[in-house]
């Protein structure tokens, strides 16, 4: 079943509330409201309440929401409710320090496989049981990947061609680090994450503020 047409922004928000409730739920707090997940995200919470209305109805007014019943729910809506096998492409020193990020394989993202170009870096092991592979071998996978999702951590003047080579091999998303706006079929979603326009959307910020 297709989820609705979402707006962007709307999901990035989902997965912060995932994140607030799933605190919540280690903490055994029971229940919450728009209200709280509001104030603690710093937010209004006729926002969170639109947010979810894409969805259904969630909850009752006056009582709340089940805070793990509601963790639950989203983590559905987000597909995070089953674990996605992640490989990460380019095994620099963003790939490493991402490969040991905690919070992955605490919201079911696990790292499975390994890829880079480096002779040197082939065949070790970027965690213990995943070694480095050459990413030529992704050319003979054919569909056949033990991997749902790349995060690509490579140079900007090869980024399309490695992209390329995992559509060609049956990638269905990718998270791309490389500052460069990558080509890709329709059945493949990318996403992207740029520091530099981030750090001058902040600068943005900070002067319009003139702070």
């Amino acid at each position: 079943m297709k989820s609705p047409k979402v707006p962007k922004p709307t999901i990035k928000r989902l997965a912060m509330y995932n994140r607030f409730l799933k605190e919540l739920v280690e903490e055994g707090i029971p229940k919450t409201s728009s209200k709280e997940i509001a104030e603690a995200l710093n937010i209004k919470a006729s926002q969170v309440r639109k947010d979810l209305s894409y969805f259904g109805e969630f909850g009752k007014r006056g009582v709340g929401y089940d805070v793990e019943d509601l963790c639950l729910k989203i983590q559905k809506i987000l597909g995070t409710e089953r674990i996605w096998n992640v490989a990460i492409i380019g095994v620099g020193n963003l790939g490493r320090a991402i490969s040991h990020y905690p919070e992955l394989e605490k919201y079911k993202f696990k790292i499975v496989a390994a890829y880079d170009v480096d002779k040197r870096k082939i065949n070790s092991n970027l965690l213990p049981g995943i070694p480095i592979k050459h990413i030529k071998e992704l050319k003979n996978k054919n569909n056949d990947l033990d991997f749902e999702i790349a995060i690509l951590t490579v140079p900007s003047n090869v980024a399309q061609e490695v992209t390329n080579i995992l559509i060609e091999a049956g990638v269905k998303g990718i998270l791309n680090f490389a500052p460069v706006t990558l080509n890709s079929d329709d059945h493949v979603v990318i996403e992207n994450v740029d520091f530099v326009i981030s750090l001058k959307t902040l600068t943005y910020e900070i002067v319009s503020q003139n702070l």
